[in-house]
């Protein structure tokens, strides 16, 4: 079944390499082959559940791994009884 997720990158640190790391952990979004729309404040993704959340855990881990030792992920997750997309929330306003 397929969910959206709202995923927010808070990197903390106070240099401009904030902003590399926010730029890697959407690089990571974009090589796991999901469908994403990237907003001003979070990147929104949709696809099967395993894989969202096995995207979720990726980009913490490889962000701690890379460059950054204190990070906060703020998820938001819309499941249901069917499949999610994020485009068809959008649609009116298009």
């Amino acid at each position: 079944m397929k969910i959206n997720a709202a995923i927010q990158l808070l990197p903390l640190i106070t240099t401009e390499e904030k902003y590399l790391i926010i730029d890697k952990a959407i690089e990571l979004i974009n090589k796991s082959g999901l469908i994403y729309k990237v907003c001003p404040f979070e990147t929104v993704v949709e696809g099967e559940s395993d894989r969202v959340y096995a995207l979720i855990q990726k980009i913490q881990s490889e962000i701690l791994k890379n460059g950054c030792d204190e990070l906060i992920l703020n998820i938001k997750i819309h499941a249901a009884n069917k499949d999610l997309h994020f485009q068809e929330k959008l649609q009116k306003y298009q």
